[in-house]
């Protein structure tokens, strides 16, 4: 879906694009690349190295505003249709605008504001891999877009910044969702979870389109639906049309959304330097991280809950190693995607990702994803997987299909660079996510209690999470507890997570807090490592508590541990 350009082949594209490029003050007269040159855009002054391209877009309004390349973008973003479909991968970039009513719709709860007299803010916060800044006594909004590793440069550009004898204040942007409460607005919000029930053609684009390139398409084009970036490190092209109110009237006119995180790579693969870590029980933790942001990015676009959310995972050389990592990542997605009410999607070439997730469909050491989206370029309109997935495999509507890529169409008299799909889904169908679960680790702030007898080992690579708890076995409860609040009384399947051993105790006692009193369940703790373990389903109290426990009373031998729980209702 997206290929990274990188090397030779971004620098020829940076010079081919030089006509596009101006710059507000000399470079260096030592010709030092990395030597500053300072920017000045209506009174803000910003240091920037002197090998970072400024686009005027005033006077190229269609230039793409892309951070697979540094540079600096001055001025309002234009529609964004040029942008080519296979962009992907982030390093660092600025977008300088006026703050005015366009910019106000895109300005974040997060977004920091100057204080009086000054261009800088103390400790601005980073949302998604990019920090924004309202210089009031400028009256420009200031977007800086990053990655993990370049976010202290970025953050050494912006505290690098002054004001001019030009400079012009303005009022600060009031975020959207603020203004439209203090108006007494209902929030925006999309038709329904998404994409919701469509059986049709679809595309993606590296950027959402315009209002009115939408318009033309909704009027004259084959597509009712789209795939929109909504979250991830690894996004190349900035979004300046998505918003809630493109997201509220995109669904109001028929248009079924498609929500993708663009984030962590395959860990084998050539591409990309943000990759999912090797060590399967920290890949799983980055995968629910990764969920957790791309939820909080879905909300904060109106995408409710019941939607499917998909992560990008481009193609990759697999082999035992990653695949293990590409399948704890997304299992750690999928699970705290549940958790939050949404369902799991996976992009992935079909003879890679797909391929590996097909392998392990049930295999329970996984969780398994609700929708699989097939990058597979045969030109063919349908869902079929080929030899790459069995037909019966993600079979009651759960699968879409990039039959094509890289191409231009024209609807309406709107050329956009796309990628052409196919979708069969339904709405809560097909993988509904469970109507409540709650996984509590052992490392969960204020979730977890057990004595100083209990140790802390990362030993095993079968872990959740971090690390684990063991103790040795004693003729005394001394028992471990994970703490849940559970909504409503009723029937809770009950599952625990631990890490296998030939050293570790075949009798353990898992310790159940029902409505009829405490159950123990024994497991085998040699056995079925590295997996979720059933022990049943009970009636649980409705409540915050103590919910399951781990006890050190056994007459079996070796260390019982004590890793993770889940509970999910039935």
């Amino acid at each position: 879906m997206r290929r990274i350009m990188a090397g030779l082949v971004g620098l020829l594209a940076v010079v081919a694009g030089a006509s596009a490029v101006t710059t507000a003050a000399q470079a260096d007269p030592t010709g030092d690349p990395l030597a500053p040159h300072t920017v000045s855009y209506r009174g803000y002054r910003v240091a920037v190295p002197a090998d970072w391209p400024v686009v005027d877009l005033a006077s190229d309004p269609h230039a793409c505003v892309r951070f697979d390349r540094p540079a600096v973008y001055l001025g309002h973003p234009g529609d964004q249709s040029s942008c080519p479909t296979h962009l992907a991968g982030r390093t660092a970039g600025l977008v300088i605008e006026p703050i005015d009513a366009v910019s106000a719709e895109r300005a974040a709860a997060v977004t920091a504001t100057t204080a009086p007299g000054t261009a800088v803010a103390t400790a601005p916060a980073s949302r998604d891999d990019a920090i924004q800044l309202a210089v009031r006594d400028a009256g420009v909004l200031v977007t800086a877009a990053h990655t993990p590793s370049t976010e202290p440069l970025v953050r050494r550009i912006l505290a690098s910044a002054t004001l001019g004898p030009d400079a012009v204040p303005a009022p600060s942007p009031e975020v959207g969702a603020a203004s439209r409460a203090a108006a007494g607005a209902a929030p925006l919000a999309a038709a329904g979870p998404q994409p919701g029930a469509y059986t049709g053609k679809g595309f993606d684009t590296c950027t959402a389109p315009s209002q009115s390139a939408m318009n033309a398409w909704r009027n004259s084009s084959p597509y009712r639906a789209v795939g929109i970036y909504i979250s991830g490190a690894n996004r190349s092209c900035a979004q300046p049309n998505l918003t809630a109110t493109w997201v509220t009237n995109q669904t109001a006119n028929g248009w079924h959304l498609i929500p993708i995180e663009l984030g962590r790579q395959a860990p084998c693969s050539t591409r990309y330097t943000l990759l999912i870590s090797t060590d399967p029980a920290t890949a799983r933790s980055q995968g629910s991280t990764a969920a957790s942001s791309a939820v909080s990015a879905a909300q904060a676009l109106g995408i409710p809950a019941g939607s499917a959310i998909y992560n990008d995972i481009e193609g990759y050389p697999s082999n035992a190693t990653c695949r293990a990592a590409v399948l704890s990542f997304l299992s750690g997605w999928t699970d705290t995607l549940h958790a939050r009410g949404y369902l799991s999607g996976v992009y992935s070439s079909a003879s890679s990702g797909i391929v590996d997730l097909a392998s392990a469909y049930d295999d329970p050491t996984y969780s398994r994803v609700d929708h699989i989206w097939i990058a597979w370029w045969n030109n063919a309109a349908d869902t079929d997987g080929g030899s790459y997935v069995p037909a019966e495999y993600w079979a009651n509507h759960q699968r879409l299909h990039q039959y094509a890529g890289n191409v231009y169409e024209t609807w309406g008299g709107v050329q956009i660079h796309i990628d052409r799909n196919y979708l069969d889904v339904a709405a809560g169908g097909g993988g509904q996510p469970p109507a409540w679960s709650t996984t509590i680790d052992n490392t969960t702030a204020g979730r977890f209690t057990a004595s100083a007898n209990w140790g802390t080992s990362t030993y095993s690579t079968q872990r959740y999470g971090a690390d684990y708890r063991f103790a040795e076995p004693v003729s005394a409860s001394d028992v471990a507890w994970y703490q849940a609040d559970i909504p409503e009384t009723g029937s809770y399947e009950v599952s625990v997570w631990y890490a296998a051993d030939a050293g570790y105790n075949d009798s353990t006692p898992f310790v159940v807090a029902t409505t009829a009193g405490n159950q123990t369940v024994r497991v085998n703790q040699r056995t079925n490592g590295g997996r979720w373990v059933s022990l049943g389903v009970f009636s649980l109290a409705a409540g915050d508590g103590d919910k399951v426990g781990v006890s050190r009373w056994t007459a079996g031998t070796g260390y019982v541990i004590a890793d993770a729980v889940r509970i999910t209702r039935v």
